[in-house]
């Protein structure tokens, strides 16, 4: 059997104007100052926001993650994850009509630029449709070198997120930063000249996720057929079809509820403009599958209990979480060692990693040993925000040692700050 293959259909939006899309404007503008003045901004010595992979740090308004706050990290995505699934449950894809970041650009750059170049709807659809001409070429090439400097602003300002964007756009970042802007650039551009709504339907793993996390009382946009049908005839439709001409996915939204509608409210907007002039109500606007607004339902119920619950969890981990923090592990393949004085001795490797601006000095000791024994390792120094490793020796007389194993705690102080490590003494027994 062989495989059905069909051409794409190419999706000539409309231009609208109405209230959604005045919401479109001051949204999109929101998100784009968010997205290109946050990396400018600086709490302290350090960026308000920035991912540091190769140092492995988060920065974030003035706190400091590293490795060692995973849970931190773990919980601040459940919430994220938790409060997404609760959004859509009650305002369906309002987040991809909205403020999907595809969105903003498509609505607020790429479809302005092409309409200004190019023309409007019909006038596209007609010179695509006609033969190559000087105009159009220099149109098309026009369109593309605005397409092509877009997708590397936005690249530079994405990277500028785990870069810094002082670093970056003064020509200070490192090869591979740059490789990667060059890398998103060409992706930006394939997906802003070419592939658009086929993002939306294919690949966004957001959109897969729509028939799980939405039920019928989740907010779509929707035609009231009720009132349109038949059209052009009794019912209030006209046909006029611009729902479908202004939409950005390519479908009737007469045909029902699909799964490629982002609720954008394009064709809400459309259907306003003409039947203000008719005198007559939206046919298309907000609603839900089953007509009823239900917000407090079992799922979103569910929702909002694991929300509160790891919001809980994560108060409580940042009320306790240490400007200091570190682990103590063997070295690597060692257990003990039975030195020729008869003492028996444990090496460690202590890990400390500071959260803290300010450098601190730390004395080291290990309680919970027997009265004789011996502790042999150096001070340990940290400079703002620095991890360190420093070696411990523990030496015991192996007479004053009757068990094979013996808890320790190993412990770091600096002033009224104490930071304790649990470990174990290992050695023949008695």
């Amino acid at each position: 059997m062989g495989i059905i293959e069909t051409a794409r259909t190419w999706v000539y939006s409309a231009s609208v104007r109405g209230t959604f899309q005045r919401l479109h404007r001051a949204s999109g503008l929101f998100l784009q100052a968010v997205l290109f003045v946050t990396p400018w901004l600086a709490v302290g010595e350090h960026p308000a926001v920035q991912i540091d992979v190769p140092a492995r740090r988060l920065y974030a308004f003035g706190a400091i993650f590293t490795p060692t706050d995973t849970v931190l990290l773990v919980l601040m995505g459940l919430f994220a994850a938790f409060f997404l699934f609760l959004f859509t449950a009650v305002y369906g894809r309002l987040w991809c009509g909205f403020a999907c970041p595809q969105t903003v650009v498509l609505e607020e750059w790429v479809r302005p630029v092409e309409a200004y170049i190019e023309g409007e709807r019909g006038v596209r659809m007609a010179r695509d449709k006609g033969r190559w001409t000087l105009d159009k070429a220099g149109r098309k090439l026009l369109k593309f070198t605005f397409f092509g400097v877009l997708s590397g602003g936005f690249a530079m300002t994405f990277v500028s997120w785990f870069a810094g964007a002082t670093v970056l756009w003064t020509g200070r970042g490192g090869v591979g930063y740059y490789g990667l802007v060059a890398f998103l650039s060409v992706l930006s551009f394939l997906d802003l000249a070419w592939f658009r709504e086929q993002f939306c339907n294919y690949l966004c793993p957001y959109a897969r996720l729509q028939g799980v996390l939405c039920d019928d009382h989740s907010l779509v946009v929707a035609y009231d057929a009720a009132r349109g049908e038949p059209r052009s005839g009794v019912g209030a439709c006209i046909d006029c079809n611009k729902c479908v001409a202004v939409c950005p996915q390519g479908i009737d939204i007469r045909n029902g509820f699909q799964l490629e509608c982002i609720t954008c409210a394009r064709c809400v907007d459309a259907c306003q403009i003409v039947m203000d002039k008719r005198g007559q109500v939206n046919l298309v606007g907000y609603t839900t599958q089953s007509g009823r607004r239900d917000v407090v339902r079992p799922r979103t119920v569910a929702y909002t209990a694991l929300l509160g619950v790891v919001g809980i969890a994560f108060v409580a981990a940042l009320a306790t979480h240490d400007e200091i923090d570190g682990n103590v592990r063997r070295s690597p393949g060692s257990t003990y060692t039975l030195d020729a004085d008869g003492w028996v001795r444990n090496t460690y490797l202590v890990r400390v990693t500071s959260h803290d601006e300010e450098p601190h000095t730390w004395s080291v000791k290990v309680d919970g040993l027997p009265g004789g024994a011996q502790v042999i390792v150096a001070q340990l120094t940290l400079a703002g925000e620095e991890t360190a490793t420093v070696p411990l020796v523990v030496r015991v007389p192996a007479a004053e040692l009757v068990a094979r194993s013996l808890p320790v705690d190993v412990v770091l102080t600096s002033g009224d700050d104490t930071l304790s490590l649990a470990a174990t003494f290992l050695s023949e027994g008695g």
